[in-house]
């Protein structure tokens, strides 16, 4: 059986992107601080390239890990695979609930693309569509 190493994006700004998930998911800041730096200094990055990535990642372990490179050049189009972030693990939010964690979201840099509110057969939908600060699709449940 395998498991998720990282969810990985290309970025523009790889450590504001890293700040962004990291918020959204509340894992403190990621920085390369010694004795880690040193090694990928002496195994022949630069600080140019450590300038170039960045990581938000669960102190505990136990949620995903998201992995930043810079782009070489601009996103264009949509995702093609997008996160689901759930307001309320496990059970399902209140509308308040729902709109107190969108606003928490615009807070970090997030967008607002539309509100979905409708039926997919038998069960409701109610969900935010969003954009992270580069542009990359998610939904907030």
């Amino acid at each position: 059986m395998a498991g998720l190493g990282n969810i990985t994006f290309y970025a523009d700004d790889p450590q504001r992107l890293a700040r962004f998930w990291g918020g959204v998911f509340g894992y403190p800041p990621q920085e390369f601080e010694d004795p880690l730096k040193q090694q990928l200094l002496d195994a022949g990055l630069t600080e140019d390239d450590l300038a170039k990535v960045g990581l938000a990642e669960d102190p505990a372990g136990v949620g995903p890990r998201f992995f930043f490179h810079h782009a070489d050049g601009p996103k264009s189009g949509r995702n093609r695979l997008h996160l689901d972030v759930a307001t309320t693990p496990g059970r399902r939010p209140t509308p308040e609930q729902l709109d107190a964690e969108r606003d928490r979201l615009v807070g970090l840099g997030a967008e607002v693309v539309r509100l979905v509110h409708q039926m997919w057969g038998p069960w409701p939908e109610h969900y935010y569509q969003m954009r992270d600060p580069e542009g990359n699709e998610f939904c907030l449940q």
